[in-house]
């Protein structure tokens, strides 16, 4: 059984080694995350060149996502390196850059005092310290400690509620998008946006610096709830990244929140990644505690495209073996995942000729019972459409583009395979599309698939054509032409 859903796995000094690498894709990772929050550009670079060495040499379809760090706020550093602070106790941010000490410490962004006042509550290190604003004076905040615990350098800050003015889109970030461009990354993820804006500003940094990667809109902000709707016209993808999100409008909120978000998505025709502390005890053990599988799982059965990890495959003991139990509970998940796909087609109008084909093959493949979608693309476009409606049968989407069989690397349900026939007959095409699924072995001859294509063949345009082929009765092989 293939697993639908796919596994994104951040690449850190845990995982960067050729060996871990390779063992990492061995066990199921689509998607490689570069966390710019950490790191030079070099280490990136050195990354990107060892993981397409490594996939050219497994066949291996593996995207490649850069992670913006944004606007993270956080508090500066201490002469001792931390202090510890008690409920009851006074504590000072400031705009100083000198050390801080067990009364005071600076911020490396200043203008959050201006985005503060008496009765705010600030959360520090993800909530584990909790201060109120009792006072601004003079360019510092003054605080009164309500959760204590050792406070340690440049720990991030959160205003509950949200409400901060620190742009989704930094000068650091600007720089690094141009490095993105260079890396030939086939996806950007946009930390901290609060509107469509910041995504539409993202995507025209990254038009100019030559690179057509998808954008992925990181919803970790309050704001970025209520402006939803405009964040996912403006985005290809979005990503529920629950740590901020969690620290922004409480934990209690996320589980219904996460639901909605992924709902939202699939609606809209986006992708949904599902990120942030999915497997952390696997930082340091070789298992992951039940209520880790439960949410993996849940994610799974919300219908996440994907699932992310974090530390746990960049620094942690046991990257492989995080990877290895991921990959074993989504497809137990998937087991259990419920199809009933004709509720799907009711009262809906498709105004799109690729939709309205994407739908009937959806509806037909899981009428009929197929063994294969074969989705015969340009774009993915098709293919993204069919991976919106879960109908039990795999998608494999044949495309001659390279950039599209990466970014298709994300999308649930879907197999992006590389076709090499550019020619312009319609049997040589069909014959090879079937030659490609049989050495895949995704199907055997005389299985029935449904196939969907745009014709007339080689002229540029969207999906317009479903067939049902019964594998093998074209039995004379492809005939190439030269790429």
């Amino acid at each position: 059984m293939q697993r639908s859903t796919k596994i994104v796995a951040t690449l850190g000094p845990a995982s960067s080694s050729p060996e871990v690498l390779a063992r990492l894709i061995a066990a199921g990772v689509d998607v490689v995350r570069l966390n710019f929050s950490h790191g030079a550009a070099a280490d990136h670079r050195q990354r990107v060149a060892l993981l397409r060495q490594t996939v050219s040499k497994v066949g291996r379809t593996v995207g490649v996502m850069v992670d913006l760090q944004g606007p993270k706020i956080r508090v500066g550093k201490f002469a001792a390196g931390k202090v510890a602070l008690k409920p009851g106790d006074g504590f000072i941010l400031d705009a100083s850059s000198a050390p801080g000490d067990a009364g005071r410490v600076g911020l490396d962004y200043p203008d959050l005092i201006d985005d503060l006042s008496p009765g705010n509550v600030l959360l520090l290190d993800d909530g584990r310290i909790v201060l109120e604003v009792v006072g601004i004076i003079d360019r510092e905040v003054r605080c009164r400690v309500r959760i204590g615990g050792t406070l340690s350098n440049n720990k991030g800050i959160n205003k509950q509620g949200g409400g901060l003015s620190a742009p989704a889109l930094t000068q650091k970030d600007m720089e690094d998008i141009r490095t993105a461009a260079e890396l030939n990354c086939d996806f950007v993820a946009v930390s901290f946006p609060k509107s469509g804006a910041d995504m539409r500003l993202a995507r025209e940094l990254l038009r100019a610096a030559g690179s057509d990667a998808l954008l992925v809109a990181k919803i970790e902000r309050v704001e970025a709830i209520a402006a939803l709707e405009d964040i996912l016209h403006a985005s290809d993808a979005i990503m529920v990244a629950r740590g901020d999100l969690a620290v922004e409008v409480g934990d209690a909120a996320v589980p219904a929140l996460q639901k909605k978000l992924i709902r939202a998505a699939r609606e809209h025709n986006k992708v949904v990644i599902t990120a942030t502390q999915m497997m952390e005890s696997m930082i340091s053990s070789p298992v992951p505690t039940r209520a880790e599988v439960s949410d993996v799982a849940n994610a799974v059965l919300d219908g996440t495209d994907a699932v992310m990890l974090s530390a746990e495959t960049a620094a942690g003991e046991y990257p492989v073996e995080t990877v290895e139990a991921m990959a074993r509970i989504c497809l137990e998940a998937e087991k259990s995942q419920e199809i009933g796909l004709d509720h799907h087609f009711l009262d809906r109008v498709f105004t799109r000729i690729d939709q309205s084909i994407a739908m009937a093959a959806l509806f037909t493949a899981y009428h009929l019972k197929v063994k294969a979608i074969a989705s015969l693309t340009q774009s993915g476009s098709t293919a993204l459409w069919m991976s919106r409606i879960h109908c039990g049968v795999p998608i494999f989407a044949l495309t001659p583009e390279i950039r599209s069989r990466y970014r298709m690397s994300l999308y649930r349900d879907v197999y992006p395979l590389l076709m090499r026939y550019i020619g312009h007959d319609r049997d040589d095409l069909l014959r090879e599309a079937e030659h490609i699924l049989i050495e895949a072995g995704a199907v055997e001859p005389g299985d029935t698939i449904v196939l969907t294509i745009g014709e007339p063949i080689g002229t540029p345009g969207g999906t317009n054509t479903m067939k049902i082929v019964r594998v093998g009765e074209n039995t004379a092989p492809p005939r190439h032409e030269s790429i």
